[in-house]
């Protein structure tokens, strides 16, 4: 009698068992890992966006329904708070001033910083790395050290109580930091584009605005949105060298929101959402550029 014997599962086109327990194993580490990632994820952004909802949530809440009946979600949401804030205490004001400080603190940053930079990295002089180190040491130098003498010299000028004046003081810590800033990402612009466009007979100036600075607008948004950021949060140079209310920033309003030991909750917070608005807009209008910008200035130092 003729006995057959059946072809091994490799013949057939048919996994072993062996080899699908393997692949089982392996699909359920790569489920778990999956899992555990976006887990990780979930638990990163509920910390990052639980602190923004509890923000608004208050600035929703009457006073009774903040201290005496907690709660995630408020049970009768009100806009009191924002119509104090800004009909009683014109916090409208405040932003417009810190508008018009950070403002014109980032441009005139940005256009003295870029000549600073570029002439860090491409010109040849003595000393140069040593201007450069000394550039970020002015930067790293706490402002608490600096704000004695630097009333001194706001006193003497008579830039006091003034968004002007403000403005010069948010540009000695703006500057050093948007050049040390840019010289990275104008280190990484090949300098042969320039010399190419120089013996075509452009200068030296045009140069820098017509090949480095289009090259290196993602490293401009980048560092124009961090200062933008520093000086629209700043607080302890406005809280010394503004005293007029028609003068207060948004740092400042706030500041000004706590009598004593008495912590007006509801405003405090709604003015928070309302100071956090243009700074969230800004950074979600240029994300592109931030990433851009970071990795850029992230390549050559």
């Amino acid at each position: 009698m003729a006995t057959t014997t059946a072809p091994p599962a490799a013949a057939t086109g048919q996994p072993s068992g062996r080899l699908r327990s393997r692949l089982r194993t392996r699909t359920r580490r790569n489920l778990l890992t999956l899992m555990a990632v976006y887990g990780l994820m979930l638990l990163v952004a509920v910390v990052v966006i639980f602190p923004i909802y509890w923000m608004f949530s208050i600035s929703l809440k009457l006073p009774r329904e903040i201290y005496r009946l907690p709660a995630l979600i408020p049970q009768n949401p009100t806009w009191d708070n924002y119509r104090e804030l800004i009909n009683e205490r014109g916090y409208l004001t405040n932003i417009r001033n810190s508008i018009i400080v950070a403002s014109s603190v980032t441009v005139v940053s940005l256009l003295i910083s870029s000549f600073a930079a570029y002439s860090i990295v491409r010109f040849r002089y003595r000393f140069r790395g040593f201007v450069g180190r000394l550039i970020l040491l002015t930067y790293l130098t706490p402002g608490s050290l600096l704000f004695i003498p630097l009333s001194i010299i706001v006193a003497r000028l008579n830039l006091g109580n003034s968004l002007y004046g403000l403005v010069i003081l948010y540009l000695t810590f703006s500057i050093p930091l948007s050049t040390w800033l840019l010289s990275g990402y104008f280190r990484s612009v090949p300098p042969d584009l320039e010399e190419q466009a120089m013996v075509d007979g452009t200068t030296q100036l045009g140069a820098l605005f017509r090949i480095l600075i289009p090259l290196s607008l993602p490293g401009l948004a980048a560092v124009g949105i961090f200062t933008f950021t520093a000086a629209w949060n700043e607080l302890l140079f406005a809280l010394i060298f503004i005293t007029s209310e028609d003068l207060r920033t948004v740092p400042l309003g706030l500041q000004y929101l706590i009598t004593g030991d008495v912590l007006l909750w509801g405003p405090i917070m709604a003015g928070a959402v309302l100071a956090a608005l243009p700074v969230m807009v800004l950074y979600f209008l240029a994300q592109r550029f931030m990433v851009q910008g970071m990795t850029a200035g992230s390549v050559k130092g």
